[in-house]
């Protein structure tokens, strides 16, 4: 099963490579990973999708508990939740191939960022079963580059003090980086 993650960490360094090394060093795979500062300057929040099952994800909870700079761990997958992936994807496109382009980044909400003499440059934004159509679909025309931001997810419309919804038991408080 496939299983969203979010982690309030200190916006310290070193907190990225701590996690990450958590996670190879006991085996497990990160599918996505997006990492970015929060509303509070001092934290960051670490989005991950995880696939296993129940007692794996209870494993990597409980891991990435221990980590000092780790203040919160939610499992936004228990939830109704929102998520997102960014995409630029680079495609060759002559002067006769970019009419059929643009009507395809219509179609899916995307927009043409960059225009070069025989490429075009497009940012799609959605779900992932969204992009990976997009993909799919420009294929045909040669993609010379693409680059992904891993997912990100937030819980729906839920009250952010209301604690019930995080995995973890306890909240750490933010210290100071030394």
């Amino acid at each position: 099963m496939r299983h969203v993650l979010s982690a309030l960490v200190q916006n310290v360094p070193g907190v990225l490579a701590h996690v990450a090394g958590m996670f190879a060093s006991r085996g497990y795979n990160i599918d996505s990973l997006a990492v970015g500062e929060t509303e509070d300057p001092h934290l960051s929040r670490m989005t991950f999708v995880v696939v296993g099952d129940a007692q794996v994800l209870d494993q990597v909870r409980k891991q990435l508990e221990k980590i000092v700079t780790v203040v919160r761990v939610d499992d936004v997958s228990a939830s109704e939740f929102v998520e997102r992936d960014l995409m630029l994807i680079k495609v060759q496109a002559d002067s006769n191939k970019r009419p059929e382009i643009s009507e395809l980044c219509h179609i899916f909400r995307g927009r043409i960022v960059d225009v070069a003499p025989d490429q075009v440059t497009v940012e799609i934004s959605g779900q992932e079963k969204k992009v990976e159509a997009f993909v799919d679909l420009m294929r045909p025309y040669g993609i010379v580059e693409l680059v992904r931001t891993g997912r990100i997810a937030m819980v729906r419309g839920i009250d952010q003090s209301d604690k019930s919804a995080s995995v973890s038991s306890q909240a750490k408080k933010p210290t100071a980086a030394k």
